[in-house]
């Protein structure tokens, strides 16, 4: 006699028995009792969940001479032919092979004649949306108007492939993944029906690698018991099944948390030495992290996370040794390693390099703790810097006369009279950058060889990008405009070409500013290192200055913006 395939012969034969989609089944036994039964129903979902299981059990309950029931009674010939798949009105269909609209067309002529021995002609259509488009087609005005003697039954993994003139016809039930633990309750009593002695952990990896189908749990548990016969041992299911053992994750994890960076480096030795997948490792490594945070976050883990009890009271334990930002941390630094392994030969030292920086990771410091510890140091000491990752100094600006701000740029109603020539070369380059700013941009490059009421001449590097726009007549007739408002009379215009700057050359005003600012930003930064309330901050923590800013710079810039 031949072996029967675990899949097969453990397959659901009731509602009951369908695990993990009791959603679908309860609505599908109350359409029955109510005798509500559509003429068409589409069951989608991943594979393995049930679908076709489900619509065997449906033909069967519709079919069963003690009905239409709730469940079929498997004992009637309506139901074991259908069980058997020897039913003569009830047609098990795979649309991955008969895609044509020939095929199509002949079910039609099918359908016209009433069933031989049941209630119903009953079609069950698999993997229905490899069906062409013109079957789909040929299919729609059957399946809107069917005869009363006539039910569909389309499952697929793919439902978005499926036309929407199809759907709309259909009334469409979701199955879900089934959860792992609901397997392993399914496994463990195959196994006792089958007298085989094997462990939960074993059953877990079995689980795990069925990935929330039930057929392919059945199929991987099959493989095992053909290898490891009545007796099953966990390293032999492990290293059977090539998937990476909890136990290593949850050893890795708690290397991590002890700052351990031997234990760490063991750890991929070991996943090497296995011959895991690095990578494959490291994303379970991720997930492993993520069920972490969610135990930190979520008041009931156990219903979001798919992991066995045992090892959900291993990880609640885990989880408690460690805090929710360093978690974050952690799983950035994971994530980051797994997608640098997409693109690197280097897949073990991208991991090693990853667990080592996560094990040295510095300690965060709640702000909170800063700031208490800072002020006590405040008293008697110069105004507080603000701290972050760098010491930020900051230094009031210069101050303003009682009840008025400083101001960033003069505001007035009426200009003040000048007198001509007024300010020099800096106060012609400022006139003109009122007026049109970027000709006063321009002038800011400008050494004055000569500025009178005559002659104005302007020296650039030779080649300068500033000196081939000033050539420009467009632009020479402004500034000579200009100048002339400025003087009150009418200037001569001179550009000048020079080869470097000699000592005897006059600043331009943008070397001005330049050397004005950095001796301002070192004048605040030598305030800064002197100031003892900084000084003690960064003995505390470290750190060192990066930066001094200027009280009230960063709100002046917002409010120019605005």
């Amino acid at each position: 006699m031949s072996y029967l395939v675990l899949a097969r012969k453990w397959r659901p034969q009731t509602f009951s028995d369908l695990i993990g989609q009791e959603h679908v089944c309860r609505t599908l036994q109350n359409a029955i009792g109510s005798g509500r039964v559509a003429h068409a129903f589409l069951f989608t979902g991943a594979r393995g969940v049930g679908k076709t299981s489900a619509a065997r059990i449906l033909a069967k309950a519709l079919q069963c001479e003690n009905g239409p029931a709730a469940e079929p009674c498997n004992e009637c010939p309506s139901c074991s032919e259908i069980t058997a798949g020897t039913s003569v009105d009830v047609f098990e269909i795979d649309g991955a092979s008969n895609t044509g609209v020939e095929d199509i067309r002949e079910l039609r002529e099918n359908i016209r004649y009433l069933p031989s021995r049941c209630r119903f002609k009953i079609f069950i259509i698999d993997e229905v949306h490899m069906l062409s488009t013109n079957a789909f087609n040929a299919l729609l005005k059957t399946l809107e108007e069917p005869p009363p003697h006539v039910k569909f039954i389309f499952a697929t993994t793919e439902p978005h492939k499926v036309p929407v003139t199809i759907l709309s016809r259909c009334q469409r039930f979701d199955f879900k993944r089934i959860a792992l633990p609901k397997i392993v309750d399914r496994l463990r009593n195959i196994v006792e029906e089958e007298k085989v002695a094997i462990s939960d952990v074993a059953l877990n990896a079995i689980a795990r690698k069925g990935d929330g189908s039930m057929r392919d749990s059945l199929s991987t548990l099959d493989q095992v018991l053909a290898f490891c016969g009545e007796s099953v041992d966990d390293e032999e299911v492990i290293a059977l099944l090539g998937i990476v053992d909890r136990r290593l994750l949850l050893d890795t994890s708690g290397a991590v948390f002890a700052r351990d960076c031997t234990a760490t480096l063991d750890a991929v030795a070991k996943v090497d030495s296995f011959g895991y997948n690095i990578r494959h490792f490291c994303q379970e490594l991720i997930d492993h992290f993520r069920n972490l945070t969610i135990i930190k976050v979520a008041e009931s883990p156990s219903e979001l996370l798919d992991v066995a009890e045992s090892e959900m009271e291993a990880l609640l334990s885990q989880a408690g040794s460690t805090t929710l930002d360093d978690l974050q941390r952690h799983l950035a630094i994971l994530l980051k390693a797994e997608a640098e392994m997409a693109v690197s030969g280097f897949s073990r030292l991208i991991l090693e390099m990853a667990l080592l920086r996560m094990c040295t990771l510095a300690p965060v410091v709640p702000v909170d703790e800063i700031l208490l510890r800072l002020k006590g140091m405040e008293s008697g000491a110069a105004p507080m810097p603000a701290v972050s990752e760098r010491v930020i100094a900051r230094q009031p600006a210069p101050s303003a006369p009682s009840g008025h701000r400083r101001e960033t740029r003069p505001e007035s109603a009426t200009p003040r009279q000048e007198s001509p020539g007024e300010g020099g070369w800096a106060g012609f380059v400022a006139f003109v950058n009122s007026r049109r700013k970027s000709l006063g941009a321009l002038l800011e490059h400008g050494r004055p060889l000569q500025f009178t009421a005559e002659c104005v001449e302007i020296g650039y590097p030779s080649g300068s990008f500033q000196l081939s726009c000033m050539k420009d007549q467009e632009t020479l007739a402004s500034l000579k405009e200009l100048a002339g408002l400025f003087w009150k009379g009418a200037p001569d215009i001179k550009l000048t070409p020079l080869n470097g700057g000699g000592p005897g050359l006059p600043q331009s005003v943008r070397e001005k500013k330049n050397l004005e600012e950095e001796k301002r930003k070192r004048e605040m930064e030598d305030s800064a290192r002197s100031n003892p309330v900084v000084s003690a901050a960064l003995e505390i923590f470290g750190g060192e200055i990066g930066e001094v800013l200027e009280v009230g710079q960063d709100e002046d810039a917002k409010e120019d913006e605005d």
